[in-house]
């Protein structure tokens, strides 16, 4: 498959989220990141940090691939 620019990063931190009934403050309160972040997150608005990808990752106690996906964007 031929290197493109339209892939994009897209995460599951709802599903995550919503199966541990967690409020979007509680996680951004545990990552030390704002509310708002997390909303960009979840919609894809925002791309995190490596550094941030692996903390929502550790915070889930999941694999990064289970939180983040990297793929031909459906726009």
């Amino acid at each position: 498959m031929p290197f493109t620019n339209d892939r994009q990063i897209s995460n599951r931190i709802v599903v995550l989220r919503a199966e541990r009934g967690l409020s979007q403050k509680e996680v951004a309160d545990q990552l030390g990141v704002s509310r708002q972040t997390i909303i960009s997150l979840e919609k894809n608005r925002y791309n995190p940090s490596l550094k941030l990808a692996f903390d929502i990752a550790l915070f889930f106690n999941v694999d990064l691939h289970e939180v983040f996906q990297y793929g031909i964007g459906e726009e």
